[in-house]
């Protein structure tokens, strides 16, 4: 994709109203999920969690809140 072809794009998702954006998002995470990127990625997650690693909400959410 060209530089003004994403330019473009991105000045169009601004003007989409909220439910719009929602919708584009959701096709966007479902284009990733999809993908054999997106379905690696998944997987590991998957496998760290199965070996311990895990990350409650709150704590999540406070690091998030400090980033």
């Amino acid at each position: 994709m060209t530089a003004t072809a994403m330019l473009d794009l991105k000045q169009r998702l601004a003007r989409l109203n909220e439910s719009e954006r929602r919708a584009a998002a959701a096709y966007l995470l479902r284009l990733k999920r999809e993908s054999a990127a997106g379905r690696r990625e998944t997987s590991r997650l998957m496998r760290e969690m199965d070996a311990g690693k895990k990350t409650r909400l709150n704590d999540f959410l406070k690091r998030q809140s400090h980033a």
